[in-house]
């Protein structure tokens, strides 16, 4: 199958915002305008393509991300609409990492929102370059300059102006083209065409001192441009859109459009834009993995004819055809029906039928070339995160690393036929989403289920009654606490010593325990000189501090953020064995954890709270009362004021009901997992009675 497109006019680009910025709106007269489809779809009525769960329908949010293709002036797009809400952080994750460059939307009566800059900052992490769209340009208090301030002040990005906004509010109409200086307006019900005319006089002097503006700041970032400007030669539109260009691939610059999705305007200029400034997956460096066996660094170029390797980045249950594997291929080409290597795993996985997706509909192919994204059925051991490559070839590219969950609830069948069903269901879940986590409870043979937030937990359990069926009673919300020490404990010996009849049991370890940084986990360092202990028996010692960290010593919670150092022990040469050592590794620690003075932690959240300013009063003195710690406050557009706090998780159940009554409904919040801190003795007395 020959290549649709050459691979520099693909575009794999992902569409992230903070929740209701208006990111599907936009994928949606994205898709209307390639010809993907014949009617806009709407949130609001629950029409959308790429909002195709019932869940997302019901709640007017995105929850999966889903992956589109679409075509634009000879160019391919792999658009993947990402969720907006901190709950859902795996989805913008895993598409991050696979994606070349986004479009980050923006409220243009808000600017930067908290989510904002959590995926700005993911964003940076994966060095994926992006463009900005400021959407909502006819709401009422929408500011085009405030806005761009805000992507300068609190993402520290360097923002270029591309267009100017035509009316504000009611009256917003279209924009002036910076770079042409011409007018473009949408006078049309669906914005199919954009009109092209003169700058209204009024406005023109205006316009030019933006272009010069512009061309200066473009120039600044070339150093051939910048003689050239500097010596006042012409410099011509499709130089500056070169330099401007190279600046975004290397994060130097963010172009900045603006418009309004819901009213069909502005959408064709930011599809010029993805085709002109984001990179395709040539532009990109080549994909660097390494060696399985011997750690040595490899790079692969997106080429189709270099051994093939690819990122399995999300897996989802499909009720009709089982089990689809989506991927990004970095080099080579995946082909039906050849032998794909998952490194991680170490075992080989055929690959059955290749699909091209469209959010939930989906077209068979023959192979998915270099740089492209696909899906497929069929792999039986490949989860997010997995390498698959050529077997002759092996590679392994870096994984994708998510937060701990925060928040769990008890959850149990009601007959003993859901008993079984429950369990299926869960397992696959938990293959989808790599943030929800399933154990049980060894004390109360509970199952417990964990995840990112209330609603992240709430859309699990509806999915588990609705798609597979399963009638279950689930508990109320509780806080994911921790443990940790707060001493070190510079010797702890532990002997474990058992005799009878036949052969005995015997293992000694000595300890060093130490609390480690905040966010570390739990760290096993081996330091056994002149074997002490033989090396066979080190990895049943790990496993044993593993496994005893589980579950601490206060209240049952899993012990984080400390060092444990093997120093020393001794062996019996008949009666030691991996059994003994794992037992004594699990009663040493706990016997140490409990001689460190040990303390809970609680997860705390970093919230911002966003109120008309006649309430900023009661608002601060209901987070004061939720044990919440006031970081500082700021001014928004339409008399609004925003508070940013941090707060326990365990006192913000309930709290968006009275934020509510205590604003008349007229204030928002929003939050994300920040840290792990300890809690004060008569908190934890409360919690572990």
């Amino acid at each position: 199958m020959a290549r649709t497109f050459p691979l520099e006019r693909c575009r794999n680009i992902g569409i992230i915002a903070h929740i209701d910025a208006g990111k599907t709106t936009t994928t949606e007269r994205i898709l209307f305008y390639t010809g993907k489809t014949y009617r806009i779809g709407s949130v609001d009525e629950g029409t959308t393509v790429t909002d195709w769960m019932v869940q997302e329908r019901e709640r007017g949010i995105t929850i999966v991300s889903a992956a589109v293709t679409a075509e634009w002036k000879d160019h391919q797009f792999n658009i993947i609409d990402t969720p907006g809400h901190i709950d859902f952080t795996a989805e913008v994750q895993r598409s991050l990492r696979v994606l070349d460059g986004g479009i980050v939307v923006f409220d243009a009566t808000q600017g930067v929102e908290p989510q904002s800059e959590t995926v700005w900052r993911q964003a940076d992490r994966y060095n994926v370059p992006r463009i900005c769209f400021i959407n909502k340009m006819d709401r009422i208090g929408a500011s085009f300059e405030y806005s761009i301030e805000t992507i300068r002040s609190r993402l520290g990005a360097n923002p270029l102006a591309m267009q100017m906004p035509i009316g504000s509010e009611a009256g917003f109409s279209g924009v002036i083209d910076l770079l042409t200086l011409q007018a473009i307006y949408w006078e049309d019900e669906m914005g199919r065409d954009p009109v092209v005319r003169e700058i209204p006089e009024e406005m023109k002097a205006e316009a030019e001192a933006a272009r010069a503006t512009l061309v200066e700041r473009i120039c600044e970032l070339d150093d051939d441009l910048t003689v050239k400007f500097l010596e006042g030669e012409d410099i011509s539109i499709d130089e500056l859109k070169a330099a401007l260009r190279r600046a975004v691939i290397a994060n130097k610059a963010t172009a900045v459009f603006c418009g309004s999705s819901l009213r069909n305007k502005g959408v064709q200029p930011l599809l010029d834009a993805v085709v002109d400034y984001l990179p395709s997956p040539v532009d990109i460096p080549p994909v660097v993995g390494h060696h399985p066996d011997t750690g040595e660094e490899i790079r692969r170029p997106a080429d189709d004819d270099a051994p093939m390797s690819a990122l399995v980045f999300k897996i989802v249950t499909d009720p009709y055809v089982g089990r689809l594997a989506y991927f990004r291929v970095y080099s080579g080409k995946v082909s039906t029906n050849v032998a794909a290597l998952n490194v991680v795993k170490g075992r080989k996985e055929r690959i059955g039928r290749l699909l091209r997706m469209y959010a939930d509909r989906r077209e068979d192919v023959t192979e998915i070339p270099a740089g492209d994204i696909g899906a497929v059925l069929g792999l039986k051991e490949s989860f997010t995160g997995d390498t698959l490559c050529d077997p002759q070839n092996p590679i392994v590219l870096e994984s994708i690393s998510f937060p701990e969950p925060v928040i769990y609830v008890a959850i149990e069948p009601k007959t003993s036929a859901d008993q079984d069903k429950m369990g299926e269901a869960l397992r696959k879940l938990s293959e989808e989403d790599p943030t929800f986590r399933v154990r049980t409870d060894e004390n109360t043979g509970q199952t417990i289920i964990s995840g990112m937030g209330e609603l992240h937990l709430d859309v699990i359990v509806d999915r588990m009654m609705r798609e597979f069926r399963v009638q279950a009673n689930v508990g109320k919300p509780r806080v994911s606490y921790r443990e940790t020490i707060t001493t070190p404990v510079e010797k702890l010996v532990y002997r474990y010593v058992k005799q009878t009849g036949g052969k005995g049991m015997y293992a000694h370890v000595v300890f060093r325990m130490e609390p480690a940084e905040r966010g570390n986990g739990v760290v096993f360092e081996n330091a056994i000189t002149g074997g002490a202990i033989p090396s066979e028996f080190i990895p049943a010692i790990q496993k044993g501090v593993l496994e005893a960290a589980e579950s601490g010593v206060l209240g049952g919670y899993p012990v984080t953020d400390i060092r444990v150092t093997l120093v020393d022990g001794s062996f019996h040469e008949v009666d030691s064995n991996e059994m003994a050592f794992r037992m004594a590794a699990i009663l040493g620690f706990k016997e140490g954890v409990q001689q460190g003075n040990p303390v809970l932690l609680e997860p705390i959240m970093k919230i911002e709270v966003v109120v008309p300013e006649e309430y900023i009063g009661d608002v601060l003195g209901q987070i004061s009362a939720r044990r919440g710690e006031i970081q500082g406050m700021e001014v928004r557009p339409g008399n609004a004021q925003a508070a940013h706090a941090m707060v326990p998780l365990a006192e913000m159940f309930g709290y968006a009901t009275e934020l509510r009554s205590a604003t008349q409904g007229r204030g928002v919040f929003s939050m994300e997992f920040d840290h792990y801190a300890p809690v004060s003795a008569s908190v934890a007395m409360k919690i572990l009675n």
